[in-house]
Protein backbone atom coordinates (compact mmCIF):
# COMPACT_ATOMS: atom_id res chain seq x y z
CA UNK A 1 0.00 0.00 0.00
CA UNK A 2 1.59 3.15 -1.08
CA UNK A 3 1.84 6.13 1.65
CA UNK A 4 -0.14 8.89 1.63
CA UNK A 5 0.77 12.25 -1.05
CA UNK A 6 -1.15 15.56 0.13
CA UNK A 7 -1.78 18.54 -2.17
CA UNK A 8 -3.56 21.92 -2.77
CA UNK A 9 -4.84 23.92 -5.82
CA UNK A 10 -4.64 27.45 -6.53
CA UNK A 11 -7.81 29.41 -6.57
CA UNK A 12 -6.20 33.15 -7.08
CA UNK A 13 -3.05 35.14 -6.92
CA UNK A 14 -3.65 38.17 -5.34
CA UNK A 15 -0.41 39.30 -5.42
CA UNK A 16 3.34 38.22 -5.78
CA UNK A 17 4.05 38.15 -2.09
CA UNK A 18 1.02 36.52 -1.01
CA UNK A 19 1.06 34.20 -3.43
CA UNK A 20 4.81 33.06 -2.17
CA UNK A 21 3.93 32.62 1.66
CA UNK A 22 0.82 30.82 0.40
CA UNK A 23 3.31 28.76 -1.47
CA UNK A 24 5.79 28.57 1.82
CA UNK A 25 2.95 27.76 3.89
CA UNK A 26 2.09 24.75 2.06
CA UNK A 27 5.49 23.42 2.52
CA UNK A 28 5.32 24.34 5.83
CA UNK A 29 2.43 22.48 6.63
CA UNK A 30 3.70 19.36 4.89
CA UNK A 31 1.91 19.14 1.76
CA UNK A 32 3.82 17.77 -1.04
CA UNK A 33 2.16 19.31 -4.43
CA UNK A 34 0.69 22.98 -5.31
CA UNK A 35 -1.58 22.12 -7.78
CA UNK A 36 -2.96 25.02 -10.55
CA UNK A 37 -5.95 24.55 -12.84
CA UNK A 38 -6.38 25.63 -16.34
CA UNK A 39 -9.92 27.87 -16.50
CA UNK A 40 -10.15 30.71 -17.55
CA UNK A 41 -11.14 33.43 -14.31
CA UNK A 42 -7.84 31.32 -12.77
CA UNK A 43 -4.38 32.12 -13.29
CA UNK A 44 -2.55 31.34 -16.17
CA UNK A 45 -1.25 27.73 -14.67
CA UNK A 46 2.57 27.45 -16.26
CA UNK A 47 3.64 30.75 -14.67
CA UNK A 48 2.22 30.45 -11.15
CA UNK A 49 3.76 26.74 -11.30
CA UNK A 50 7.29 28.28 -12.18
CA UNK A 51 6.43 30.86 -9.10
CA UNK A 52 5.28 28.30 -6.77
CA UNK A 53 8.88 26.22 -7.16
CA UNK A 54 10.92 29.26 -7.19
CA UNK A 55 9.50 30.46 -3.44
CA UNK A 56 9.56 26.91 -1.82
CA UNK A 57 12.26 24.36 -1.63
CA UNK A 58 11.02 20.66 -1.96
CA UNK A 59 7.27 21.46 -2.93
CA UNK A 60 5.92 19.60 -6.60
CA UNK A 61 4.15 21.58 -8.98
CA UNK A 62 1.39 20.49 -11.39
CA UNK A 63 -1.87 20.98 -13.18
CA UNK A 64 -4.98 19.47 -12.20
CA UNK A 65 -5.73 19.20 -14.99
CA UNK A 66 -5.29 21.12 -17.98
CA UNK A 67 -7.91 21.43 -20.85
CA UNK A 68 -6.52 19.79 -23.88
CA UNK A 69 -8.81 21.07 -26.52
CA UNK A 70 -7.56 24.37 -25.41
CA UNK A 71 -4.00 23.66 -26.13
CA UNK A 72 -1.62 23.05 -29.48
CA UNK A 73 0.50 19.83 -28.52
CA UNK A 74 3.79 21.97 -30.21
CA UNK A 75 2.94 24.39 -27.79
CA UNK A 76 1.89 22.79 -24.61
CA UNK A 77 5.04 20.56 -25.51
CA UNK A 78 7.06 23.70 -25.44
CA UNK A 79 5.36 24.73 -21.86
CA UNK A 80 5.73 21.61 -20.18
CA UNK A 81 9.22 21.08 -20.87
CA UNK A 82 10.28 24.55 -19.78
CA UNK A 83 8.17 24.36 -16.72
CA UNK A 84 9.98 20.99 -15.70
CA UNK A 85 13.39 22.67 -16.77
CA UNK A 86 12.77 25.95 -14.73
CA UNK A 87 11.01 23.43 -11.64
CA UNK A 88 14.28 21.63 -11.65
CA UNK A 89 12.20 18.71 -12.55
CA UNK A 90 9.29 18.62 -9.90
CA UNK A 91 6.40 19.08 -12.31
CA UNK A 92 3.01 17.05 -12.78
CA UNK A 93 1.56 16.95 -16.04
CA UNK A 94 -2.81 16.68 -15.12
CA UNK A 95 -4.52 16.54 -18.63
CA UNK A 96 -8.43 16.43 -18.83
CA UNK A 97 -11.21 16.54 -21.91
CA UNK A 98 -12.75 20.02 -20.28
CA UNK A 99 -16.54 20.29 -20.01
CA UNK A 100 -17.22 24.05 -18.94
CA UNK A 101 -19.33 24.93 -21.95
CA UNK A 102 -19.21 28.73 -20.63
CA UNK A 103 -15.26 28.82 -21.04
CA UNK A 104 -15.23 27.41 -24.45
CA UNK A 105 -18.07 30.15 -25.60
CA UNK A 106 -16.10 32.81 -23.91
CA UNK A 107 -12.42 31.62 -25.61
CA UNK A 108 -14.61 31.39 -28.89
CA UNK A 109 -13.77 28.08 -29.13
CA UNK A 110 -15.93 25.17 -30.16
CA UNK A 111 -17.40 23.17 -27.54
CA UNK A 112 -17.17 19.60 -29.67
CA UNK A 113 -19.26 16.76 -27.83
CA UNK A 114 -17.45 14.94 -25.49
CA UNK A 115 -16.34 12.26 -27.93
CA UNK A 116 -14.26 14.85 -29.97
CA UNK A 117 -12.77 16.13 -26.90
CA UNK A 118 -12.09 12.73 -25.34
CA UNK A 119 -10.20 11.77 -28.60
CA UNK A 120 -8.25 14.85 -28.57
CA UNK A 121 -7.15 14.31 -24.95
CA UNK A 122 -5.65 10.64 -25.92
CA UNK A 123 -3.96 12.28 -29.23
CA UNK A 124 -2.92 14.59 -27.29
CA UNK A 125 -1.05 12.39 -25.03
CA UNK A 126 1.01 10.42 -28.06
CA UNK A 127 1.65 13.93 -29.63
CA UNK A 128 3.25 15.73 -26.57
CA UNK A 129 5.23 12.30 -25.94
CA UNK A 130 6.58 12.67 -29.51
CA UNK A 131 7.80 16.22 -29.31
CA UNK A 132 9.74 15.28 -25.84
CA UNK A 133 11.42 12.33 -27.62
CA UNK A 134 15.21 13.84 -28.63
CA UNK A 135 16.50 10.18 -30.45
CA UNK A 136 14.14 11.12 -33.24
CA UNK A 137 12.92 14.48 -33.36
CA UNK A 138 14.82 16.55 -36.39
CA UNK A 139 15.95 20.55 -34.79
CA UNK A 140 13.49 23.02 -35.66
CA UNK A 141 15.09 26.08 -37.74
CA UNK A 142 15.08 28.30 -35.00
CA UNK A 143 17.25 25.77 -32.69
CA UNK A 144 16.69 22.32 -30.30
CA UNK A 145 13.38 22.56 -28.63
CA UNK A 146 13.23 21.99 -24.80
CA UNK A 147 13.02 18.44 -23.12
CA UNK A 148 11.76 17.82 -19.81
CA UNK A 149 14.16 16.92 -17.06
CA UNK A 150 12.06 13.53 -16.06
CA UNK A 151 11.52 10.64 -18.10
CA UNK A 152 8.42 9.13 -16.06
CA UNK A 153 5.32 10.03 -18.20
CA UNK A 154 4.34 10.31 -21.82
CA UNK A 155 6.20 6.35 -22.57
CA UNK A 156 9.09 7.85 -20.43
CA UNK A 157 9.90 10.78 -22.30
CA UNK A 158 8.52 13.40 -19.88
CA UNK A 159 7.18 14.35 -16.32
CA UNK A 160 4.42 12.02 -14.40
CA UNK A 161 1.42 12.10 -16.10
CA UNK A 162 -2.00 12.81 -14.07
CA UNK A 163 -5.65 11.99 -16.15
CA UNK A 164 -8.33 12.96 -14.73
CA UNK A 165 -12.05 12.53 -15.44
CA UNK A 166 -15.50 9.83 -14.51
CA UNK A 167 -16.64 8.93 -17.99
CA UNK A 168 -15.40 5.52 -19.66
CA UNK A 169 -13.17 7.23 -22.56
CA UNK A 170 -11.56 9.56 -20.47
CA UNK A 171 -11.09 6.48 -17.80
CA UNK A 172 -9.62 4.41 -19.96
CA UNK A 173 -7.23 6.80 -21.19
CA UNK A 174 -6.09 7.18 -18.35
CA UNK A 175 -5.84 3.70 -17.54
CA UNK A 176 -3.91 3.15 -20.66
CA UNK A 177 -1.56 6.31 -20.40
CA UNK A 178 -1.48 7.67 -16.80
CA UNK A 179 1.00 7.52 -14.04
CA UNK A 180 -1.66 9.45 -11.94
CA UNK A 181 -5.56 8.19 -12.44
CA UNK A 182 -7.69 10.87 -10.80
CA UNK A 183 -11.27 9.42 -10.49
CA UNK A 184 -13.49 12.97 -10.64
CA UNK A 185 -16.14 11.70 -9.22
CA UNK A 186 -18.14 14.35 -11.29
CA UNK A 187 -21.53 13.53 -12.83
CA UNK A 188 -23.63 16.08 -15.12
CA UNK A 189 -27.13 16.40 -13.61
CA UNK A 190 -29.62 15.58 -16.64
CA UNK A 191 -31.21 18.07 -17.39
CA UNK A 192 -29.14 20.85 -16.67
CA UNK A 193 -27.11 23.31 -18.05
CA UNK A 194 -24.07 21.70 -19.06
CA UNK A 195 -21.12 21.87 -16.15
CA UNK A 196 -23.73 21.77 -13.50
CA UNK A 197 -22.00 18.55 -11.45
CA UNK A 198 -23.04 16.37 -8.60
CA UNK A 199 -20.30 14.17 -7.00
CA UNK A 200 -20.59 10.40 -7.41
CA UNK A 201 -21.88 7.83 -4.34
CA UNK A 202 -19.76 5.57 -2.75
CA UNK A 203 -21.09 2.99 -4.65
CA UNK A 204 -20.64 4.83 -8.19
CA UNK A 205 -16.75 5.47 -6.84
CA UNK A 206 -16.88 1.61 -6.59
CA UNK A 207 -17.72 1.19 -9.62
CA UNK A 208 -15.50 3.93 -11.56
CA UNK A 209 -12.57 2.49 -9.58
CA UNK A 210 -13.01 -0.77 -10.45
CA UNK A 211 -13.46 -0.04 -14.57
CA UNK A 212 -10.55 2.10 -14.67
CA UNK A 213 -8.55 -0.86 -12.70
CA UNK A 214 -9.85 -3.69 -15.19
CA UNK A 215 -8.84 -1.75 -18.15
CA UNK A 216 -5.62 -0.51 -16.56
CA UNK A 217 -4.73 -4.73 -16.28
CA UNK A 218 -1.17 -5.46 -15.16
CA UNK A 219 -0.62 -1.68 -14.82
CA UNK A 220 -2.96 -0.54 -12.07
CA UNK A 221 -0.70 -1.59 -9.26
CA UNK A 222 1.95 0.79 -10.43
CA UNK A 223 -0.50 4.01 -11.13
CA UNK A 224 -1.18 5.93 -8.17
CA UNK A 225 -4.44 6.84 -7.66
CA UNK A 226 -5.93 10.54 -6.94
CA UNK A 227 -9.25 12.12 -5.31
CA UNK A 228 -10.12 16.08 -5.14
CA UNK A 229 -11.44 16.34 -1.72
CA UNK A 230 -14.52 18.89 -2.77
CA UNK A 231 -15.02 20.21 0.88
CA UNK A 232 -13.33 19.85 4.28
CA UNK A 233 -15.59 19.99 7.63
CA UNK A 234 -14.16 20.21 10.94
CA UNK A 235 -17.10 19.49 13.22
CA UNK A 236 -18.30 17.09 16.39
CA UNK A 237 -21.46 16.61 14.17
CA UNK A 238 -21.11 14.88 10.67
CA UNK A 239 -24.78 14.49 10.47
CA UNK A 240 -25.40 18.38 10.49
CA UNK A 241 -22.92 18.98 7.43
CA UNK A 242 -23.82 16.28 5.64
CA UNK A 243 -27.08 18.42 5.59
CA UNK A 244 -25.79 21.12 5.08
CA UNK A 245 -24.36 19.47 1.32
CA UNK A 246 -27.94 17.97 0.56
CA UNK A 247 -29.08 21.75 0.66
CA UNK A 248 -25.91 23.23 -0.70
CA UNK A 249 -26.55 21.06 -4.01
CA UNK A 250 -30.83 21.23 -4.19
CA UNK A 251 -31.13 17.25 -3.25
CA UNK A 252 -28.69 16.25 -6.11
CA UNK A 253 -27.30 14.49 -3.10
CA UNK A 254 -28.98 12.77 -0.20
CA UNK A 255 -27.55 13.27 3.38
CA UNK A 256 -26.44 9.80 3.52
CA UNK A 257 -24.67 10.30 0.01
CA UNK A 258 -22.82 13.10 1.37
CA UNK A 259 -21.67 10.72 4.42
CA UNK A 260 -20.33 8.32 2.37
CA UNK A 261 -18.93 10.15 -0.70
CA UNK A 262 -15.54 10.02 -0.88
CA UNK A 263 -14.89 13.42 -1.90
CA UNK A 264 -16.77 14.90 1.58
CA UNK A 265 -14.95 15.09 4.48
CA UNK A 266 -16.40 16.02 7.45
CA UNK A 267 -16.17 15.21 11.25
CA UNK A 268 -13.39 15.61 13.83
CA UNK A 269 -9.04 15.11 13.20
CA UNK A 270 -9.55 11.94 14.63
CA UNK A 271 -12.74 10.90 12.21
CA UNK A 272 -11.34 12.62 9.51
CA UNK A 273 -8.24 10.50 9.14
CA UNK A 274 -10.39 7.29 9.85
CA UNK A 275 -12.45 7.81 6.41
CA UNK A 276 -9.50 8.90 4.21
CA UNK A 277 -7.92 5.30 5.90
CA UNK A 278 -10.82 3.30 5.14
CA UNK A 279 -11.28 4.84 1.45
CA UNK A 280 -7.42 3.82 0.65
CA UNK A 281 -8.57 0.30 1.76
CA UNK A 282 -11.28 0.78 0.10
CA UNK A 283 -10.78 2.86 -3.67
CA UNK A 284 -6.68 2.77 -3.30
CA UNK A 285 -6.60 6.75 -2.89
CA UNK A 286 -3.33 7.77 -1.71
CA UNK A 287 -3.05 10.90 -3.61
CA UNK A 288 -5.37 13.56 -2.12
CA UNK A 289 -5.68 17.21 -3.19
CA UNK A 290 -8.10 19.84 -1.03
CA UNK A 291 -9.11 23.17 -2.37
CA UNK A 292 -7.44 26.21 -1.33
CA UNK A 293 -9.31 27.35 1.22
CA UNK A 294 -8.92 24.11 3.20
CA UNK A 295 -5.18 24.39 3.12
CA UNK A 296 -4.94 24.74 6.80
CA UNK A 297 -7.93 23.15 8.57
CA UNK A 298 -6.77 19.98 6.46
CA UNK A 299 -3.31 20.25 7.71
CA UNK A 300 -4.02 18.54 11.17
CA UNK A 301 -5.34 15.68 9.23
CA UNK A 302 -2.55 15.07 7.26
CA UNK A 303 -0.35 15.51 10.42
CA UNK A 304 -2.35 12.29 11.66
CA UNK A 305 -1.83 10.55 8.70
CA UNK A 306 1.90 10.42 8.26
CA UNK A 307 4.03 7.83 9.76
Amino acid sequence: MREFRFSSNVFSVPSGDAFVRRCRLAEQLGYDTMFAADHLGAPAPFPVLVAAAAATERLRVGTLVLNVPFWNPALLAREIATTDLLTGGRLEVGLGAGHMKWEFDAAGLPFAPFGVRAGQLDRMIGELGRWFRTDDTKPLPGGAPPVPVQKQGFGGYGPPLIVGGTGDRVLRIAAEHADIVSVAGAYQVKGADPGTFRLASATETDERVAFARTHAGPRAERIEWHALIQRVVETGDRHAAAKQVAVDTGGAMTVEQALESPFLLFGTVEEMAAQLLRQRDRYGFTYLTVHDPYLESFAPVMAALRP
